[in-house]
């Protein structure tokens, strides 16, 4: 059974960590948010977060955008 969530994306961050804010999850990611490399961090935390394999997450909506619908499970 999948969970859909909503977060929100910081690029470029002083450190990577994940918070709960607002009613969605804030996650800050070092990495730049080119070339996809901050989406692939992204997944890389929430795995770890939520203690799943990378492959259990995807990017619903918002590729390109702050704000992403993200699929576990």
């Amino acid at each position: 059974m999948a969970v859909t969530i909503t977060v929100k994306v910081i690029p470029q961050a002083k450190k990577s960590l994940v918070k709960k804010e607002e009613g969605l999850l804030k996650v800050y990611i070092r990495a730049p948010a080119v070339e996809g490399k901050a989406n692939g961090a992204l997944i890389e935390l929430l795995a770890g977060y939520f203690d799943v394999r990378k492959s259990q997450i995807q990017i619903i909506k918002g590729l390109k955008s702050r704000i992403k619908t993200i699929s576990i499970g």
